[in-house]
């Protein structure tokens, strides 16, 4: 028998953890993507930009915001993208097992006394 190296497996850890956080960075931006320019294309076929309440709004150039059409499209797809993100972010959230939230983020060696889980540094393992 030998002794585990704790380092090691705290390095592993780490690398699995940005793996999942890519994974669910994938899992809430596409959707969220794909429900943006939904919400974008029935919105803007249902209301004119040009007739909506804030298009005499002035931007900091002078110009008004509703002259721009295609800038009035590209903050509606933004605001239905980060609202659909939100949404996801939420359902990830709110999915996470008991595991992920009761996981302690220190390594074995650095817990506090007491810690039924901590490594003792000067302790050595027996064949």
């Amino acid at each position: 028998m030998s002794c585990p190296s704790p380092p090691r497996a705290v390095e592993a850890q780490g690398a699995q953890d940005l793996g999942s956080f890519g994974r669910r960075l994938i899992w809430i931006l596409w959707p969220s993507f794909i429900v943006g320019g939904i919400g974008e294309a029935i919105f803007f076929t249902l209301f004119d930009p040009m007739e909506l309440p804030f298009s005499d709004t002035l931007l900091p150039g002078g110009q008004a915001l509703g002259e721009n059409r295609l800038m009035v499209y590209t903050l509606g797809f933004f605001i239905f993208w980060v609202f659909a993100a939100a949404s996801s972010a939420l359902t990830c959230f709110f999915q996470r097992t008991s595991a992920e939230i009761n996981r302690c983020p220190l390594a074995p060696t650095e817990r506090p006394p007491g810690c039924p889980k901590r490594e003792e540094t000067g302790t050595t393992c027996r064949d």
